[in-house]
């Protein structure tokens, strides 16, 4: 079963492909202050709705970076008539590598939300996009963090994964200001936000998997999202933390 082809079933019916509010998520653009002509960088940008709202609404020139092509052809259908063609360049690869195809200092503002493994970690995507970003521009973080210490059966439920992989909410904010970025603003997930997200998340799969009984990856998809759901319910709920961080590149 392709990893890519789950995530993007499992999205299908999210505007946005994290657990964020939509309130919040246009309050924080709002809070960078866009003018038409500036521009956006998104990492693993999936398929690109926060961007194209931000071409729609202030006229910046965006380019959205994203691993997946189904995720890409998505995208430029989601922008097609709500956005000039150029508005919204998308390059498909993987981004440790075309990040170092663009020059220093070349965005205003740059943006990761919860895609930060695509560049190794909170630090290596933190100290990519500041490079990236001018001085005096914006850096938009989404990253996940321990609300409480992880036990180790959430741990091996979520595939062996390791306490160090996450910080607190906390030194996600400590950590970017070690690095020399100013911190602005924060918002986290509140429970409902939680919910609304994992259970359309599942609800997308299983509604897949009904309409499409035979898909040879059915039974696969099915199992993943079940045994998700219960780790979700069981352990996540109360574990895992995800936040949206404003910082200003100094």
């Amino acid at each position: 079963m392709d990893r890519n082809k789950f995530s993007a079933i499992a999205h299908r019916d999210h505007a946005f492909a994290n657990p964020l509010s939509e309130s919040k998520l246009m309050r924080m653009v709002e809070m960078l202050k866009m003018e038409a002509g500036q521009t956006v960088l998104d990492v693993g940008a999936g398929q690109g709705e926060l961007l194209i709202r931000m071409a729609e609404q202030y006229g910046v020139r965006a380019t959205a970076m994203e691993l997946y092509e189904g995720a890409v052809s998505a995208g430029r259908q989601r922008a097609a008539g709500r956005v000039a063609d150029d508005s919204v360049v998308w390059v498909q690869g993987d981004a440790g590598a075309e990040i170092e195809r663009i020059a220093d200092g070349s965005f205003d503002v740059g943006m990761c939300i919860g895609s930060t493994h695509a560049l190794g970690g909170l630090v290596p995507t933190l100290q990519a996009l500041g490079a990236k970003v001018k001085k005096g521009g914006y850096l938009l973080i989404g990253e996940g963090y321990w609300k409480q210490r992880p036990c180790s059966e959430y741990l091996e439920a979520l595939g062996g994964a390791d306490e160090s992989e996450l910080k607190s909410h906390a030194a996600n904010v400590q950590t970017a200001e070690e690095l020399g970025l100013v911190p602005l603003w924060s918002y986290v997930t509140h429970d409902e936000e939680w919910d609304e997200y994992e259970w359309l998340y599942s609800k997308s799969v299983e509604d897949y998997c009904s309409e499409q009984p035979d898909d040879p990856d059915r039974d696969a998809m099915l199992a993943k999202i079940r045994g998700w759901r219960r780790t979700y319910l069981t352990w996540g709920r109360d574990t895992l933390g995800f936040g949206l961080y404003l910082f200003r590149n100094e």
